[in-house]
């Protein structure tokens, strides 16, 4: 069975936002016997469309494809533009009616949403557009911390990369696990970041441009369940404590206390959605100890306590 993903473009699109997951789809049909995916570049009209880069690719026009599984509108700086043609919306709610399944890469979620597609929904878009998002569309719940969400047939993204967790979790659907694990390898990209998983690595917003403490704090979230006092982490990065506190607020912006309870968050959150194991156990694996103490955490940092968070990403992933 041969389905046709078609990615909708649109002028001063982000080109990674479409060759990405056209990658993953293009990998995956090796693996599938007798092949999985056709992918078609499609636009309001036939033509020509240029990308953000100023790449120009040929587009087939979105109505004239007579059968479409999986219809993603990728995003791009175009985005807010074509979020105010009627006939670019006209063109994606015709389209919708004859996919099986709706997609958004980054800013796309912006067209989904002005064609009236995503009201009720959970959905996520780019972390800096975000906030844009929520305010020009109320009625769209935002979720500004998600890889991806799924939400029945429709499905939304964050920018850029996370297309390619996007796609690979489709081909997981439609061909299973295997071959999207086979995909992923061939690609070099990790198999797959959860949907749940957050948009920010507390590493990754942590560390500093010269990667100073890179080691010690990779070192820090695969032992959260130590006590991990200043003394400990100044002997671990060869300093007096002193020094290090210094050195590494400096660099991260953060107190040690405050950037290991930070990892032990992120930590605690992708176990809690993760959906398998007890709180209680989280809260002492990943050294909160206390589960209450770690419920207020929870509430300070993310606005809802840890069976608030495991029953919501029960919900993005049916």
């Amino acid at each position: 069975m041969i389905r046709t993903v078609a990615f909708f473009l649109y002028e001063d699109f982000q080109l990674l936002d479409a060759a990405g997951p056209i990658a993953v789809f293009e990998i995956a049909s090796r693996f599938a016997a007798g092949g999985a995916y056709r992918t078609v570049l499609a636009a309001k009209e036939k033509g020509r469309v240029r990308a953000s880069s100023g790449v120009e690719l040929p587009v087939e026009a979105l109505s004239d494809i007579e059968t479409i599984d999986t219809l993603i509108v990728v995003g791009g700086e175009g985005a807010r533009a074509a979020m105010a043609c009627n006939e670019t919306l006209a063109a994606v709610r015709d389209a919708d009616r004859r996919a099986r399944r709706l997609c958004s890469v980054c800013s796309g979620a912006f067209i989904l949403a002005a064609a009236g597609l995503l009201d009720g929904l959970s959905v996520t878009t780019h972390w800096r557009a975000a906030p844009a998002f929520a305010r020009q569309f109320p009625q769209v719940q935002t979720r500004a911390d998600r890889i991806y969400i799924r939400q029945g047939r429709i499905w939304t993204s964050a920018g850029v990369s996370a297309g390619v967790d996007l796609a690979l979790a489709l081909a997981a659907e439609d061909l299973g696990e295997e071959i999207a694990k086979r995909a992923a390898r061939e690609m070099v990209v990790y198999y797959r970041r959860p949907g749940g998983q957050s948009q920010f690595s507390a590493l990754l917003e942590l560390d500093s441009p010269d990667h100073r403490f890179a080691s010690l704090l990779e070192k820090v979230r695969g032992r959260l369940d130590r006590r991990w006092t200043v003394e400990k982490l100044a002997e671990e990065a060869c300093m007096s404590p002193r020094h290090f506190s210094r050195a590494f607020a400096a660099a991260t912006g953060l107190s040690p206390a405050k950037a290991i309870e930070r990892l032990r968050l992120e930590v605690a959150r992708e176990r809690v959605e993760a959906g398998v194991e007890p709180i209680e156990i989280i809260a002492a694996r990943v050294g909160f100890g206390d589960p209450e103490r770690m419920r207020r955490a929870f509430v300070q940092t993310f606005g809802v306590p840890p069976q608030g968070l495991r029953r919501q990403a029960r919900v993005d992933g049916r």
